[in-house]
């Protein structure tokens, strides 16, 4: 793991096959697990949380027979003050189940944090965001982070304008049902998959 806290790095950042960048990525499950599968793709995983980190990043650190991986790197940083080494680098970027500064940033289509998302992104970058919430359960969470709505509907008629004014380009949006729900290697979603009150949104962008 590289502590970032100084907004800076000489850790050269791999270029071949496409970047993928996930923001947020708690214990780094769906980083690791994708760059098992892709080892010709790089990717990075970033998340504010030191303690998070520790784990994954000392596993992708072995030898390859023991799990350690080559294409993997996990950075400690936050959503509001990104590395200046990432600028340009990512092809697609990843938000699963975002919490905190980073759920108000992609849930509201907050201008500093989109700015920050956006410059990551290389040319015509790939942004997803997967957001599960309960609305009873999470209302007081909600309710502190401004976070009125997140509905398809929300998103069409005031999200997508807010995006666009970052440099970001709506391309889809849908919903899952509990049951439905695509398989993701998170942590938080192999948790959250019992809970037949959680929504699930998710959209996708293209940079600009």
């Amino acid at each position: 793991m590289i502590d970032m806290n100084s907004n800076s790095s000489s850790h050269p950042i791999e270029e071949e096959k496409g970047i993928i960048v996930d923001l947020g990525t708690g214990d780094g499950r769906f980083v690791y697990q994708s760059a098992r599968k892709n080892p010709h793709r790089f990717y990075l995983g970033i998340d504010a949380s030191a303690n998070l980190l520790e784990k994954v990043s000392e596993k992708i650190h072995r030898k390859p027979a023991k799990g350690g991986l080559k294409n993997a790197l996990f950075i400690q940083a936050a959503v509001e003050d990104l590395p200046v080494e990432l600028a340009g680098v990512a092809d697609e970027v990843h938000i699963h189940f975002p919490w905190g500064s980073l759920l108000k940033g992609v849930a509201t289509g907050d201008e500093t944090i989109l700015k920050n998302i956006h410059r990551i992104c290389a040319p015509d970058a790939v942004l997803e965001v997967i957001i599960g919430v309960d609305q009873e359960r999470d209302s007081t969470e909600l309710e502190r982070l401004g976070i009125s709505s997140l509905s398809k509907e929300f998103i069409a008629s005031d999200l997508e304008q807010r995006y666009l004014e970052c440099g970001f380009q709506i391309s889809a949006v849908g919903s899952f049902a509990p049951g439905n729900w695509p398989d993701l290697c998170t942590s938080w979603a192999q948790r959250l998959r019992n809970n037949d009150k959680r929504s699930i949104i998710y959209f996708t962008a293209r940079r600009t």
